[in-house]
């Protein structure tokens, strides 16, 4: 089992940045693959970002890539989401996300999921 915290969310001026963190617990491995996805009021969940524990791959969505970076701590347990010059568009809930398998851009595929940590981003 494994299980992910989300925090690091808030409210933020156009331009401004977040750094959201997703914690895990339980028993984790190098090649459990964790991404980040959001959802906006009245929009379906999205996919946002990617990375692998220990194989260093990163993957972003055009929409955020040169502004989001992903990034993994796993002395901590923890996988970041850097988000600089935000946008009104980026206003959504973020989740973090876990598989055992290799990442994926579609939420069903994953296993474990955190609570989910609210931007938003005024103009």
């Amino acid at each position: 089992q494994v299980q992910l915290v989300e925090s690091g969310g808030g409210l933020v001026q156009a331009g401004g940045s977040l750094r959201l963190s997703c914690e895990a617990s339980g028993r984790t491995f190098g090649s459990y693959a964790v991404a980040w996805f959001r959802q906006a009021l009245g929009k379906e969940r999205e996919f946002v970002a990617a990375i692998d524990w220990s194989g260093g791959t990163r993957y972003d969505v055009d929409s955020v890539k040169g502004r989001f970076t992903i990034s993994r701590e796993n002395a901590k347990n923890t996988v970041y989401l850097q988000m600089n010059s935000l946008k009104p568009e980026d206003t959504a809930v973020y989740y973090c996300a876990a598989d055992y398998a290799a990442w994926s851009t579609d939420s069903r595929s994953y296993d474990y999921w955190g609570q989910g940590t609210q931007v938003t981003v005024s103009s």
